[in-house]
């Protein structure tokens, strides 16, 4: 879980204005952090398997975010994977 204070540290470069939350670019942001610590959780809890489908709902979230900038604004696109260090089409 992440404190209000963690996701503000995380999406300062991001955010299209100060109260943002719900554009792509933030989404992405916050899933991309979200999946670290899950993908680390599951790494010492091999038998977890509910916080696996929880882990793969993510990416896939994240994944339709992505193809949704990559549809309408490749240049956003390109920059948010550069930042996020994501692998890009």
């Amino acid at each position: 879980m992440l404190t209000t204070a963690q996701k503000a540290d995380i999406t300062k470069d991001v955010k299209r204005h100060d109260t943002d939350s719900g554009s792509p670019e933030y989404q992405i942001a916050i899933a991309t952090v979200r999946i670290k610590k899950l993908t680390a959780h599951l790494k010492k809890n091999k038998q977890d398997f509910h916080s696996r489908r929880g882990l793969l709902k993510l990416v896939a979230k994240r994944k339709r975010n992505l193809d949704y900038l990559f549809r309408n604004d490749i240049k956003v696109y390109k920059e948010i994977t550069k930042k996020l260090g994501l692998k890009s089409k």
